[in-house]
């Protein structure tokens, strides 16, 4: 028999199922929604030029930027405008269409952001 302390409750009738770390339902976790608004970059933001699962159309993308997502929206929307090109900002990352990474680099640094090239 396991002790109160060593044990974790997974589904409860009650609540339906929990979140492993607060052990609050899901619904009410308040441990995934601080995490969120912290960003999901690591700091060190890195531009590279990537064509592979494309179709063969190169894209600049921009990793590590510590925003959440409404600022890498907001930053995404002033690159792109910046470069005059489209693209995305999804799962932490910027993506630009086309080869930009000198002028993205320059951007950012000129916007406080220590930007470093990466890959060839």
């Amino acid at each position: 028999m396991p002790r109160d302390d060593d044990s974790r409750l997974v589904y409860s009738t009650d609540g339906g199922r929990t979140c492993p770390t607060c052990r609050q339902p899901q619904a009410a976790c308040t441990c995934r929604a601080a995490a969120a608004s912290q960003g999901v970059g690591d700091g060190r933001v890195r531009v590279g030029r990537e064509k592979s699962g494309r179709g063969g159309k190169t894209v600049t993308v921009v990793r590590g930027l510590p925003l959440d997502a409404a600022a890498l929206a907001d930053l995404g929307k002033r690159l792109r405008s910046a470069c005059g090109t489209g693209g995305t900002a999804k799962d932490g990352v910027l993506e630009l269409q086309g080869d930009h990474v000198e002028r993205v680099i320059a951007w950012l640094q000129a916007q406080g952001h220590a930007a470093r090239r990466t890959g060839g």
